[in-house]
């Protein structure tokens, strides 16, 4: 059984920063990519970053590219998010998801595994 529980999400100021984290349980040694979307009520989820597990290369929506920061550590089973310079519009819940797949993943239909997501709120 494969489980993902995020973590690190809270109420930050504009401007500021959190880290997200994500730990992950079970047949972790399939998986080629992790990535982190994020949704808006009422809205669909939406691709923020991806990482490959095995070789580290990254790739970021538009939105956030230079902001954030995604990371992994294989020893851990963990992945993360490194957030700076936080807007209101980064505002919502924050998913971490795993998949088999290796070609570069960004959408939600190419992953197999999700968290139950964990709220980030950036107050202005």
């Amino acid at each position: 059984q494969v489980q993902l529980v995020e973590s690190g999400g809270g109420l930050v100021q504009v401007g500021g920063s959190l880290r997200l984290s994500c730990a992950a349980y079970g047949r972790t040694g399939s998986w080629y990519h992790m990535g982190w979307f994020r949704q808006v009520p009422g809205k669909e989820r939406e691709f923020v970053a991806t990482i490959n597990w095995l070789g580290a290369n990254t790739f970021y929506a538009n939105s956030v590219k230079g902001r954030f920061t995604i990371t992994r550590n294989r020893a851990e089973s963990t992945l993360h998010l490194q957030m700076n310079s936080l807007k209101p519009g980064d505002t919502t819940v924050y998913y971490c998801a795993a998949t088999g797949s290796n070609l570069l993943p960004t959408r939600t239909s190419d992953y197999d595994y999700w968290g139950q997501g964990t709220q980030v709120t950036v107050s202005s």
